[in-house]
């Protein structure tokens, strides 16, 4: 089959023009000006944007977390991503400590192949760094074709790993291509706050965001950045959210380093007034919480400044009767927000239609930027000549609103309820197939690939 889109505005991470895109199979075969060949099917982009697809780097798919799991899988999330432009996804396999990595990669091929709508890839998150977890670490790179290994500096006698550990698997993934990714929060400060307040009386969930102080953020970004400056490794830290951590990476530049930055949409957005809501504040329980207006200033600013070089969303969506599992104490509310499929319009519509960011930084960072540090460029991630044709037709103008009654996530609540935003992914391709058109899903389970990625070295 082939497909000619006419007529759009084409945005890349570096590119604006006016033009055609003309796809044969999966790939894209030409870009111009009026281009002039016979196809299956024309679609007519006149008056919208064309871009890459969306790749959502950091979501969390039918994944175990405090005795429950969560709500999407990959049937229902890669579907609700397509609906909102992300074309592809990258989710984290969870190594069981004590386990092998191999067990883990087993386990989420399971949830995974013959389920997806949308393609997909792995993170490896280490919990239980040995000898033997060395070796499988060179296979995943080697073999599996996952070249990103998550850590954790909090959650202790579940994922939790140690400064040791940590070195030994940056030396280990630096010698082989890959880079390490963190959740860089002060495990041990934040436990000792949430038995102080736990022990006071004081269970709502505004305590949640009390025992995860900025600070916690800080040191722990400052330190993962000094290990990997030592060990020489990329590094990348994930869902990044205040002043105080990004000050950090800043501080790093002063001595050339350079380190990779993700923060989330709901950091951009949404604010600590939240968890004032008495229960209702559950909804937005997340690690690290949720901040202050002068963050969300400082990671605006970031993004133009280079030093926030993606924008995911940490999906990981529980569905209301599980944060009532908390209801009589915030230590046990299952830790995560649904954004998967509104993570591109919000970011349109906050950002570009805003003035905050260029279509240029929007594409870059929710793109661009991300198939670059992790591997997959150029198959991924940008409008090229024998690229995948993973591509999004946007309506800039379109305006909507956000509700559960109408998102495709499984999740009976939304985050943004009631907000109207301005402008729609209306067509997607992915892979050049149609995936969504106008709302109506045209691809089944399964059509979504693995896709294997290469060796990195850190760079965008």
């Amino acid at each position: 089959m082939s497909l000619l889109i006419k007529n759009g505005r084409v945005v890349t991470a570096a590119d604006d023009f006016k033009g055609d895109i003309y796809i044969e199979g999966e790939k894209i075969v030409a870009i111009g000006k009026e281009l002039d060949q016979q196809a299956d099917e024309v679609i007519d982009a006149s008056g919208k944007l064309v871009f890459p697809g969306g790749i959502d780097p950091h979501v969390h798919l039918d994944m175990p977390f405090m005795g429950t799991f969560s709500s999407d899988n990959y049937e229902t999330g890669t579907r609700a991503a397509l609906h909102g432009g992300t074309t592809m996804v990258i989710d984290f396999i969870l190594q069981t400590q004590g386990d092998t990595l191999y067990n883990a990669l087993r386990t989420w091929q399971q949830k995974s192949e013959g389920n997806a709508l949308g393609d997909y890839s792995y993170h490896m998150a280490v919990t239980d760094f040995n000898e033997n977890t060395r070796k499988e670490v060179i296979d995943m790179i080697n073999k599996e074709g996952i070249i990103s290994f998550k850590t954790f500096m909090a959650y202790k006698g579940a994922l939790m790993i140690d400064d040791g550990q940590m070195v030994a698997l940056m030396q280990t993934v630096r010698e082989h291509g890959g880079l390490v990714t963190v959740h860089a929060t002060n495990g041990d400060m934040i436990d000792m706050l949430i038995a102080k307040h736990r022990s006071e009386g004081k269970m709502s969930p505004l305590y949640h965001y009390l025992s995860q102080p900025e600070i916690t953020e800080a040191e722990a970004s400052g330190r993962f950045a000094d290990m990997a400056d030592y060990t020489g490794c990329p590094g990348y830290i994930v869902h990044l959210t205040c002043e105080g951590a990004l000050n950090q990476v800043r501080n790093k530049t002063k001595r050339n380093q350079r380190v990779l930055v993700e923060t989330c949409i709901q950091y951009l957005t949404l604010d600590a007034s939240l968890y004032e809501k008495d229960f209702d504040g559950a909804k937005w329980v997340m690690s690290p919480p949720l901040r202050q207006p002068k963050d969300q200033e400082t990671l605006w600013a970031g993004l133009n400044q280079g030093l926030v070089n993606v924008v995911a969303t940490d999906h990981c969506p529980f569905r209301w009767e599980q944060k009532l599992m908390g209801k009589d104490d915030f230590s046990k509310i299952p830790n995560g927000h649904p954004a998967i499929e509104h993570r591109m319009e919000l970011l349109y519509s906050e950002g570009v239609a805003k003035g905050r960011i260029t279509a240029n930084k929007f594409v870059e960072v929710t793109s661009t930027n991300v198939a670059k540090i992790f591997g997959m460029y150029p198959r991924k991630g940008c409008i090229a000549v024998g690229s995948d044709a993973d591509i999004v037709i946007f309506d800039p103008d379109k305006k909507h609103t956000i509700s559960v009654d109408s998102h495709h996530m499984n999740v009976d609540y939304s985050a943004y309820e009631g907000w109207e935003l301005t402008g729609k992914s209306q067509t997607v391709i992915l892979r050049g197939k149609v995936a969504i058109d106008n709302g109506e899903v045209k691809v089944a389970k399964g059509y979504g690939q693995f896709i294997k990625r290469g060796k990195v070295n850190g760079k965008t």
